[in-house]
């Protein structure tokens, strides 16, 4: 019998990347697979960050650089921080990691130790829980309904801070609601957690520009708040640079320092030739990236209109991101042959099944009512899987 240990045995898979990995072999069978299970912008990387690619091969920027990141890369960052957000984080404030999903796991590896109770509101991306677990924390939910818009209240914030909460972890805009926190939310969350001296915040903001709103609101913005604040971001969603796995944090520099410590024992820096990549795309204007969310904005609308012809599925109007998160517990107890819809991974799976259409079930984002949709596809793609689904979900009675 393999021995493995109790830590890879008790985390469990993403299953984002689950749904993702099967969708791929059924394609690979043949079957004719709509993949809408993935966070992944379907646009190419712009053809300027390419070049600051290419060009950092041909200038042999091939070697290993510092720690948190290229000194010019966390140089233009700290500028991103003070052009976007209004928020002044210095160079040595700034780790550059592998992905957002990396700085994430820094801090949370960096600052939670047993015991130590770390708040999500539900629903939450998928990969939160698992890293709190494995730094032996314990996650401790707070519900949403899709009729609050999936945002949790100062009310229940606080009434769910005990003397061991350690951390809050969530994002806006959300994945996988599309939920966007106002600043005046944002203010009256951050006045319920001011008043816990040892309460620290990550702020997810990877989907920063995917905002059909209006302005992105960081938490850290308000004075008293930013010495408890860990900002996220990266170049992924934004710039359509999933591949290239660039994330980065603002945060405290004793915070920073300690991320800087633990991804030196783990991966050391990130691919060099990707932050210089990097570079190019937070030096940019941020109007690079209105065409890309404009396009989404127009999927959104398409695919909430489409899906008011689906019975039984309630859906919100989300701000930001590029996904759905419609309530589907209207088919919870139908029955087709001899499949029975329990939950939200049965009803996923005879999607999958009967519609060859892939998405995520809710019970991945802590909420087992709802199922989460991509739009980041084509719009005649989205016309198409909408249209399969209606058809699925027709066949249960």
């Amino acid at each position: 019998m393999h021995k493995l240990s109790d830590r890879i045995n008790n985390l469990a898979e993403s299953q984002t990347l689950a749904m993702t990995k099967k969708s791929r072999e059924l394609q690979a069978q043949g079957k004719d697979i709509i993949n809408l299970s993935i966070g992944e912008p379907d646009f190419n990387t712009p053809d300027f960050i390419k070049e600051a690619a290419k060009k950092a091969i041909d200038n042999n920027i091939t070697r290993y650089t510092p720690v948190p990141g290229i000194l010019e890369l966390r140089k233009a960052i700290s500028a991103k921080f003070k052009r976007d957000n209004n928020l002044e984080y210095n160079f040595d404030q700034i780790v550059v990691s592998t992905g957002a999903k990396q700085s994430i796991a820094n801090v949370i590896l960096s600052m939670i130790n047993p015991g130590d109770e770390v708040l999500v509101p539900i629903p939450y991306w998928v990969s939160y829980i698992e890293t709190i677990k494995l730094a032996e924390g314990i996650p401790v939910t707070i519900p949403t309904t899709i009729d609050s818009n999936f945002k949790i209240s100062p009310e229940q914030l606080k009434k769910a801070i005990t003397s061991k909460t350690r951390m809050i972890v969530f994002s806006t805009p959300c994945n996988p609601s599309g939920s966007v926190y106002t600043k005046d939310e944002l203010k009256a969350l951050a006045d319920v957690i001011i008043q816990y001296p040892d309460l620290y915040v990550i702020s997810d903001e990877i989907y920063e520009y995917i905002n059909f709103g209006g302005k992105h609101e960081s938490l850290a913005q308000f004075d008293f708040m930013y010495e408890r604040v860990i900002t996220v971001n990266g170049v992924s969603k934004g710039y359509a640079m999933t591949g290239w796995r660039i994330g980065y944090i603002g945060a405290p520099k004793w915070i920073a320092d300690a991320c800087e410590k633990m991804q030196g024992q783990f991966t050391s820096a990130a691919s060099s030739i990707a932050q210089m990549a990097a570079m190019e795309a937070v030096k940019a204007d941020q109007s690079v990236t209105f065409e890309m969310r404009d396009a989404f904005h127009k999927r959104r609308d398409l695919v909430l209109n489409l899906m008011k012809e689906i019975p039984g599925m309630k859906t919100n109007i989300p701000d930001g991101a590029f996904y759905i998160f419609p309530d589907i517990s209207y088919y919870f107890g139908k029955s087709y042959g001899d499949v029975h819809i329990k939950n939200s991974t049965d009803l996923t799976m005879f999607i999958l099944a009967e519609g060859n259409v892939a998405l995520v079930s809710g019970d991945a984002f802590g909420d087992d009512n709802c199922i989460r949709f991509s739009y980041a596809t084509s719009e005649a793609l989205l016309i198409e899987s909408v249209k399969r689904i209606k058809e699925a979900l027709a066949k249960l009675k």
